[in-house]
Parts: structure tokens; C-alpha cells; sequence
């Protein structure tokens, strides 16, 4: 009955506006086998093969640092707590005297960790950080490297734009690189209490004053 219905409006209906719907129900048909196929391939490569039981080699933790501060120790805290086979901090020199400076801030406070400098003549910070993990992952296929990354917790959306940009650029290329574990480490600044205490505040549910429950 349903295909009787069908091809009588397709006949009578057609050129007055029945080929809209039947146009919009191929569509949707395409689309949807497509996405039932995308989720097929999908799930067969996500299938559990003999590598995926071995462990890695050594796991190699790398803490990005701009300068020294408290994200910098929250990160390296949390590194050190993971307890990698080896790691390393690292900071992208932009200029030599501020990189000096640093250096002598790392000495001292004794900070256990090794700090590494890379160079950087264009002013550039995400192409020099993924050439580097690049070559350790090339030098040592079957390690497992992770980034730690200190990020500010904000709580005004016009903070957001001020902050965090490198790192959201230099995570959209390390997520991409097979072997490497990208590991932010968020750092809440004081906008981002006042933003909890806003969001925390107990607030009427759908028909509580309805109900009673509420004063309204």
C-alpha cells in the first residue's frame, strides 16, 4: 500500500513539488549508508591484533616549559609521579638572554629534571617541538613518547583567546603522530573559580517552582 501511495503521488504530484521530498530521501539515504559504512571501517580497524598486548620499550616523557612558573612545576610534578623511563624538559629559545635567565632560574632551584634547548631563528614554536619528537621517535620506534603540556584554566571566554593558542596548534600536530601521548596539565587562574562558583550554584530544575519545590 505504501508503494501504491508512493507511485501515484510520483505520477499526479511529480513536477509540483513531489520531486523535492523524493531528491531529499536519496540524500538521506546516501548520507546514512555512508555513515554506517564509515562506522564499519571503523570498527575493523579497531580490532585487537598481537601488537596491541605488547608493552612499549620505555615510555619518554618530555615537559614543555616557557618559563618557570607554577603550571611549569604542577607539570613537572605530575611527569616525575608517572615515573617514565627518562625525562626531560624542554624549552624553545626565542632569545639567548631570556634562555640564559631561565636556565640560571633552573639551576637554582635545583629543579631534578634536565632542561634542553632548542634553537628556533624564525621565532617559531610548534615546528621546532614536532621536529624534535619527531627525530626521538624515529631514533627509537618502539618507545612511547609523551608531551605534557601546561595549559591555563580560564573563566571568561575573552581570557580563552589570550591564552592557549600554542598549545591547541601544537596538540592538533602531536595528535596526529603515531607512538606520542599528548598530556595537558590545566592550571585554574582565579577567573576560573569565580566561573565554578557561578556554574555551582544551585539553580531550580525543570518545573521545581511548578511542583512546589521552589519559590517562585
Amino acid at each position: 500500500m505504501t508503494a501504491t501511495v508512493l507511485v501515484i503521488v510520483l505520477v499526479t504530484k511529480f513536477l509540483a513539488g513531489a520531486w523535492i521530498a523524493i531528491v531529499a530521501m536519496v540524500a538521506v539515504f546516501l548520507l546514512m549508508r555512508g555513515i554506517g559504512r564509515h562506522y564499519d571501517r571503523v570498527s575493523t580497524e579497531l580490532e585487537i591484533d598481537d601488537s596491541d598486548v605488547m608493552l612499549p620499550s620505555r615510555v619518554h616523557a618530555i615537559v614543555l616549559v616557557s618559563k618557570v612558573h607554577k603550571p611549569t612545576m604542577r607539570a613537572l610534578a605530575y611527569a616525575r609521579v608517572g615515573r617514565p623511563n627518562s625525562i626531560e624538559a624542554l624549552t624553545v629559545e626565542f632569545d639567548p638572554a631570556h634562555t640564559e635567565a631561565l636556565m640560571k632560574q633552573w639551576e637554582d632551584l635545583a629543579i631534578p629534571v634536565p632542561l634542553k634547548v632548542i634553537n628556533s631563528p624564525y621565532r617559531e614554536l610548534v615546528r621546532p617541538v614536532i621536529r624534535y619528537v619527531k627525530e626521538l621517535r624515529k631514533s627509537s620506534p618502539r618507545d612511547i613518547i609523551t608531551v605534557y603540556i601546561p595549559e591555563y584554566v580560564v573563566g571568561r571566554w575573552w581570557e580563552q583567546l589570550l591564552h592557549n593558542q600554542t598549545a591547541l596548534r601544537l596538540k592538533s600536530r602531536l595528535l596526529f603522530m603515531p607512538g606520542v601521548m599528548v598530556t595537558s596539565v590545566p592550571y585554574q587562574l582565579s577567573s576560573a573559580g569565580r566561573a565554578k562558583k557561578r556554574f555551582s550554584r544551585d539553580r531550580p530544575a525543570p518545573g521545581d517552582v511548578r511542583r512546589g519545590f521552589r519559590d517562585s
